[in-house]
């Protein structure tokens, strides 16, 4: 009874191991998003599951024509699948003839489906900290795997 007791909490203390691990790699490093929504069409559509890493985000690397994973500024429980268009201090055309110069510590988010998007042009530049991760490659489904490089 007592080697079971023993082996069972020598197994427990593995899944805690390996659930940190897992837990880091997907914090720290990079994980998987399923998007939903017309907004990216046609690099990315509903349903399609990226590969996301975090490193861009955490040492503030992102650049411009990066697709990203950022909470939305409207509803911090959705997040959302844009392109960086503009960097802070850019400009960045917002009508017939108007202009916004993008602000210090924010970025321009639109979707590459400019029709049918809600994105910078309905709520404005985007805080950099809400950026969670930037999108490296499509993998799911397997037809359209395909790595998604700056367009």
């Amino acid at each position: 009874m007592r080697k079971l007791l023993f082996r069972f909490i020598g197994t427990l203390g593995y899944f805690f191991q390996y659930g940190c691990v897992l837990h880091c790699t997907f914090e720290y490093l990079g994980d998987f998003v399923l998007c939903s929504g017309p907004s990216m069409e046609p690099t990315i559509y509903s349903d399609d599951i990226l590969f996301t890493e975090h490193i861009s985000t955490l040492s503030q690397t992102i650049n411009k024509g990066d697709i990203v994973i950022a909470k939305c500024p409207t509803n911090p429980r959705q997040q959302i699948c844009k392109r960086v268009v503009a960097l802070q201090g850019e400009k960045i055309k917002t009508g017939f003839a108007s202009y916004e110069v993008v602000p210090i510590g924010h970025v321009w988010l639109q979707g590459d489906n400019t029709t049918n998007s809600t994105d910078s042009r309905h709520f404005g530049p985007v805080p950099i900290g809400l950026i969670r991760s930037k999108a490296v490659c499509k993998v799911w489904p397997p037809k359209s795997i395909a790595m998604l490089n700056d367009s």
